[in-house]
């Protein structure tokens, strides 16, 4: 998927309030990113959607900003 593809899933997600799809959308924007910083600023956004929605995902990504010395 391209970023400007990704990008514009991330703004429809966001206009719907898709919190679930959001949590989903960060990590594969993480997933895609280049630098640290950038993984964790998306790993960020994905656990807080996978907070407020209860998404499975929530641990998983706990476990790699802890490992990331980014933990909330």
């Amino acid at each position: 998927m391209t970023d400007r593809a990704l990008n514009a899933e991330l703004l429809a997600a966001h206009a719907r309030s898709d919190g679930r799809a959001l949590a989903e959308l960060y990590q594969r924007a993480a997933a895609q990113s280049e630098s640290e910083d950038a993984r964790g600023f998306f790993l960020v956004h994905a656990y807080v959607f996978a907070l407020e929605t209860g998404h499975p995902d929530q641990g998983r990504i706990r476990d790699q900003l802890w490992r990331m010395n980014r933990e909330l």
